[in-house]
């Protein structure tokens, strides 16, 4: 990041003072050695009380296919994330967004949700939480609905944890099919505002029964 001539480094400190006010960095492509701060007009948003899944994917999700767990390989799973698939051959995500995230994650501010079947990782997501807001970053699959489970397992875990807000940054029509809507910049920085605000914290997988239950709550249709 430049400013008058002057490089400024990029710290995990300094990433949550700019989540905290609204902006996100990405790189321009992976071989990039510079980050971009963005601060879109429109923001996207997943409302976790208006979150709804199709039920032929509710069912995968409480077929108990894929084991779903938090944080055990960050590493693994931003890495993955990072990696071009069909559909995604250019990625965002370089060495120093990895480094900053897993940096932040030791740091307790950086969580994934990832799915795991026969012993192997196929899928999973990963984001910044501050306060009562979950901030989403990437996500992948290596098989049909691994990271679509995940995300239902996310909007548990952010029910469970007492959590206000999930920024998906961008809307997308796939993530509108399950409720998400995109807002103007300035209303999502007064629910964000409010949402750090709040006393929310991030359920580790002790909380299971308590995730499921919120899974169960979840409004399957389509």
């Amino acid at each position: 990041m430049t400013g008058q001539g002057e490089v400024v480094e990029i710290t995990p400190d300094l990433m949550i003072r700019a989540y905290a006010v609204g902006l996100f960095p990405m790189a321009p492509d992976a071989d990039a050695t510079e980050l971009e701060w963005y601060d879109p007009p429109m923001r996207g948003v997943l409302p976790l009380d208006a979150f709804h899944v199709p039920r032929r994917l509710y069912r995968t999700v409480m077929s108990g296919r894929f084991e779903i767990v938090s944080d055990r390989d960050f590493h693994a799973t931003i890495a993955a994330c990072a990696q071009p698939a069909p559909g995604r051959e250019q990625t965002w995500i370089n060495d120093q967004i990895i480094d900053l995230f897993c940096r932040l994650h030791d740091m307790g501010y950086a969580h994934s949700v990832e799915t795991w079947r026969d012993g192997r990782l196929v899928g999973g997501l990963y984001g910044v939480s501050i306060g009562g807001a979950f901030f989403g970053e990437s996500m992948f699959s290596r098989e049909r609905d691994a990271s679509k489970v995940a995300l239902v397992h996310l909007v548990a875990r952010l029910r469970v944890g007492g959590y206000a807000l999930l920024d998906t940054q961008f809307g997308t029509a796939h993530l509108a099919t399950f409720g998400g809507v995109e807002i103007p910049a300035a209303d999502y920085k007064y629910r964000l505002r409010q949402a750090i605000a709040m006393p929310a914290s991030w359920p580790d997988d002790g909380k299971s029964s308590q995730i499921v239950a919120a899974m169960r709550a979840i409004r399957a249709g389509g």
